[in-house]
């Protein structure tokens, strides 16, 4: 069962992005690095005010040393490609977004073995080196975000609306469906998640939902504080929420090889989806209203 998995999850994430490509054109990204401010601020957030944060709130909640090195890596791992389907279906700034992801895939091979490597030292527990390899990193996101999505953005540009109209209403549908299938697939057959009986486990549930509503919040003040429009900082507040899960249980179980490790990243996957999607649309509905009152 968990060879399919290891296939149903990286195929759905493919599609998902060839359909959020789909909806895209290049002048979309132009805009993202011609006014860079959007950028900067969520890989600001994601990578320093967001390891802060979760530091700040385990380094005084009273858990196992072991759990608090394992928020540190969930932390540690930004910009799920969850956050872009998410962000697609709250209509923000997709290309936003997805370039987030494209950029914190180059990043994070140099910040997570930093991050760990200090939360170890801190938060008193056994300190363990370990190192990610670029290439095997950069591999994943070519095949599941990259390729994908650049194929989805040339079928738009070259054959026009006429191609993807056609997919536009039935993408609303297909692309959550897609998600919830490799969300089910990942719940009931993957064997970390089988593992798991979440009731015993209800001490770290707080501080986990904790830091989702304490992190996309922070997303989103922080950067209207910045000026960001609206858009754009609900789009950061979902990248802040949604973590990625996948590569936090992959270092803990593959490379530190420590089950205990992984069970922050395992419990975190369950519900984060969920209550990021929630928190983002009432960010969205009625704080976008209350601006709209003020102007």
């Amino acid at each position: 069962m968990q060879e399919v998995v290891n296939i149903i999850v990286p195929l759905s994430i493919a599609f998902i992005m060839l359909g959020i490509g789909l909806e895209l054109c290049f002048r979309d990204f132009r805009r993202v690095f011609t006014h860079p401010r959007p950028v900067l601020t969520g890989l600001g957030n994601q990578l320093i005010l967001l390891p802060l944060l979760t530091f700040a709130l385990v380094y005084f909640w009273p858990m196992g040393k072991i759990y608090k090195v394992g928020f540190m890596l969930l932390a540690a791992c930004p910009g799920g490609t969850a956050s872009n389907l998410v962000t697609k279906m709250l209509k923000g700034k997709v290309a936003l977004s997805v370039s987030l992801t494209a950029f914190n895939s180059f990043i994070i091979v140099f910040s997570i073995p930093f991050v760990m490597q200090l939360s170890f030292l801190l938060l008193g527990s056994d300190t363990k080196q370990f190192e990610l390899k670029f290439t095997d990193t950069m591999q994943d996101v070519f095949l599941t975000v990259i390729l994908p999505i650049s194929l989805g953005i040339l079928l738009n540009e070259y054959f026009g609306h006429k191609f993807t109209d056609k997919f536009h209403q039935a993408l609303k549908y297909i692309l959550p469906g897609i998600m919830l299938i490799a969300f089910l697939a990942v719940i009931f057959f993957d064997e970390s998640q089988q593992e798991v009986n979440y009731l015993d486990h209800i001490n770290l549930f707080i501080p986990l939902f904790l830091l989702n509503f304490i992190t996309i919040a922070t997303g989103y003040f922080s950067s209207r504080r910045l000026h960001l429009e609206h858009k754009a900082a609900y789009t950061i507040a979902i990248e802040m929420g949604l973590q990625n899960s996948v590569l936090a249980l992959f270092i803990a179980n593959q490379i530190l090889k420590d089950k205990d490790l992984s069970l922050v990243a395992v419990l975190y996957s369950s519900f984060s989806l969920i209550t990021t999607f929630l928190i983002a649309w009432g960010i969205k509905v009625y704080l976008n209203n209350r601006i709209k009152k003020v102007d």
